[in-house]
């Protein structure tokens, strides 16, 4: 096994095998992967800061086996923090892993951690999300202007609501949506929020959406997945890489834009001159937090309601 070290800002430590090919079809290596995440790093830190995070595996590149990683392993270095978080449904403690600074995504990187997964909460309040998410998630047997058409409708009906949102792709063939909102509402407060919503548009356009969970009875529809706003499931973060075709990154759009670009158009070599040219698109999603009175109001939901 080549070994290497490395200085990232103040932190030594060794590297290996950074000439293994991940992505055989474009000859994309651990070495293009850990140099991404090194570059990108000043724009996803603040994305990732303070939450727990969950990560995928590719030792052996994205045709390899994989593996998904909660707990933080015996070998992590003693400069990486982590927070430990009681898990009730298998009954133990995980260590997860902080991203606090470059050297950290660089030494994920050098083992293999292609996906970023981080919560929608932070440590110091983990019980209160920072966003509602809805995961637009076409079938097979969809298009993505089809999905782009669901996006932009979805978006009418927050600018209803008197709700911003920023739109993201999922680094595949689907578009999340970020609603950043105050952090004083409850996981079970924006999921139902996001099941209204949701359900709204399911009801507009059923002949090409669906809000049903299982995947055999969904048919040819794009999935308006409200659920990922429960306590401990993520969405990969924005500017993290996926482990398909292409080396795609799940990129920050601009609404304007959402109809003019394809997924495929975001990779590990395209997005690093797009983020200089615009800088971070994401960043209103951590600074423009939202209350829900108006939109509590309009949909008839006196919960979100200020007393």
């Amino acid at each position: 096994m080549e070994k290497m070290n490395i200085l990232v800002d103040t932190r030594s430590f060794s590297v290996s095998n950074l000439d293994k090919v991940f992505w055989p079809e474009e000859k994309y290596t651990k070495g293009d992967l850990i140099k991404y995440y090194l570059e990108i790093s000043p724009y996803i830190i603040k994305h990732l800061q303070d939450r727990p995070i969950v990560f995928t595996r590719y030792p052996d590149g994205i045709n390899g086996k994989h593996f998904y990683q909660k707990n933080a392993p015996e070998y992590l270095p003693d400069w990486i923090d982590t927070y430990t978080h009681y898990a009730s449904e298998s009954e133990r403690d995980i260590d997860y892993i902080l991203i606090r600074e470059a050297a950290v995504l660089v030494w994920l990187a050098n083992h293999a951690c292609i996906e970023i997964h981080p919560w929608l909460s932070r440590i110091h309040n983990l019980e209160n999300p920072d966003y509602l998410v809805i995961d637009l998630d076409p079938s097979p047997d969809n298009t993505f202007k089809q999905v782009v058409d669901i996006a932009l409708l979805l978006k009418n009906i927050l600018d209803e609501l008197k709700l911003k949102s920023y739109p993201k792709t999922s680094g595949s063939e689907g578009l999340h949506i970020y609603i950043p909102v105050n952090n004083i509402y409850s996981y079970q407060q924006i999921r139902e929020l996001g099941k209204t919503i949701a359900s709204v548009i399911a009801g507009i356009r059923s002949d090409i959406s669906t809000i049903e969970r299982t995947v055999n009875k969904r048919g040819p529809k794009i999935y308006i997945d409200y659920m990922q706003n429960v306590r401990g499931k993520t969405l990969c973060s924005v500017y993290s890489v996926r482990p398909k075709k292409g080396a795609p990154v799940s990129a920050p759009l601009k609404w304007e834009e959402v109809s003019m670009i394809s997924p495929a158009d975001f990779t590990i070599k395209t997005i690093l001159p797009r983020v200089k040219q615009f800088g971070d698109l994401f960043t209103a999603v951590l600074d423009e937090s939202q209350n829900l009175d108006y939109a509590g109001e309009k949909l008839g939901m006196p919960q979100y309601v200020s007393k």
